[in-house]
């Protein structure tokens, strides 16, 4: 068995972790710039939709609540890197949330029957699937006073907010948008099926594929369907689990009937506060995801991406651990969401893919020295 040091795997961590951290940083910098300039121009053309630099704390649902503003903005200051709509999924692949205006005032509803329709309107007698766990309906009923333009037929069907229909007015303001900014030339948008808008950007580094996806943002509320976790000797503190809860969660719009739960504030905070106690969780979180992109799971789609790992004092020993459960987790293809408990993160994921990724993953804890030089 070839073993690696604690000497390799600072070596490793300084001449291919933060190379590729420095990489990726400056891609999304470019990233950056060419989406907001493209979303500024679907707000003025449709108030429903804003600039994705009103996420998070700047977001229009949070304005309102400074309180709640200064507590998110001292726990990351200094911290955050990249903007919190921004998530990278792989170097050259990245999830971009779009806030949506309008729905502020979030209240759950009594859950009630499922309504199903085809996008012209028209309600189909019976269920095309059953909902997710990670799913949620979505009302105008839930909001205080929503904005009269979601009334609109082009979005919701007898008081319900469509995803798909959304998705659809997103889609038709980006191509606008995209010649308005003149940036043809830079930014195509990609065929898709179902409701999702991806688009090819040129950088300077790579092409990268984006999908954006407009995204209700709900502040001091937390969905019941979402347990948090059982808390560790360590971290986070009870104190810290409250805290980044009251910051909410999304609701996305990525399929056709139902809203998707997304906890994107309180991942960030998590990932960022995550070796507050003295631990060496970023380190180990880091070496693994180098490790995935570049041996077990490499390519612009694979099965597992950094949001799958999301989910740490001896830096060489917690790298194995992690991967021995990573291993377990892609062979028995179960991966459980961190606050939705009872949902599979790797239910639709390709099982020959994971079954390649396990293999991967069980030659590198055999001989972990190999990769790590």
């Amino acid at each position: 068995m070839a073993d690696y040091t604690d000497e390799d795997l600072d070596n490793y961590l300084q001449n291919q972790v933060d190379l590729r951290h420095r990489q990726v940083l400056k891609t999304v910098e470019e990233l950056q710039k060419v989406i907001n300039d493209l979303t500024t121009e679907i707000g003025t053309r449709d108030g429903r939709f804003q600039p994705i630099t009103n996420s998070g704390i700047h977001s229009d649902n949070i304005k309102d609540q400074p309180a709640l503003v200064a507590k998110l903005a001292t726990l990351l200051r200094g911290k955050c890197q990249i903007n919190p709509a921004i998530q990278v999924l792989t170097p050259t692949f990245i999830l971009i949330s779009v806030p949506i205006r309008g729905l502020m005032g979030y209240k759950e509803r009594q859950t009630r029957q499922w309504r199903y329709y085809t996008l012209s309107g028209t309600r189909l007698l019976s269920p095309v699937r059953e909902p997710e766990k990670l799913h949620q309906w979505l009302e105008l009923e839930s909001f205080h006073n929503p904005a009269q333009e979601w009334h609109d037929a082009s979005v919701a069907i007898e008081g319900d907010i469509v995803p798909a229909k959304v998705v659809n007015v997103f889609k038709e303001q980006l191509k606008a948008a995209i010649k308005a900014c003149s940036l043809a030339s830079k930014v195509s948008i990609l065929e898709t099926g179902g409701s999702v808008v991806r688009v090819a950007v040129e950088t300077s580094e790579a092409q990268v594929e984006v999908e954006l996806v407009p995204t209700v943002e709900m502040v001091n509320c937390w969905p019941k369907k979402a347990r948090w976790p059982r808390l560790l000797k360590r971290w986070p503190s009870a104190e810290r689990a409250r805290c980044i809860k009251s910051f909410g969660f999304n609701l996305t719009a990525t399929s056709n009937y139902h809203w998707l739960l997304a906890f994107s504030r309180a991942e960030q905070v998590l990932l960022e506060c995550i070796d507050e106690d003295g631990g060496c969780r970023r380190k180990c979180y880091r070496v693994i995801r180098q490790l995935k992109e570049d041996e077990w799971c490499p390519g612009p789609k694979p099965a597992i991406t950094a949001y799958h790992l999301q989910d740490w004092r001896d830096l060489r020993g917690t790298v194995l651990r992690l991967a021995k459960k990573l291993h377990k987790c892609v062979s028995q293809r179960y991966l459980r969401h961190y606050f939705v408990r009872g949902y599979n993160l790797l239910k639709y994921t390709n099982t020959n893919q994971l079954d390649d990724m396990a293999k991967k993953i069980c030659d590198f804890l055999n001989n972990p020295g190999i990769y790590i030089h």
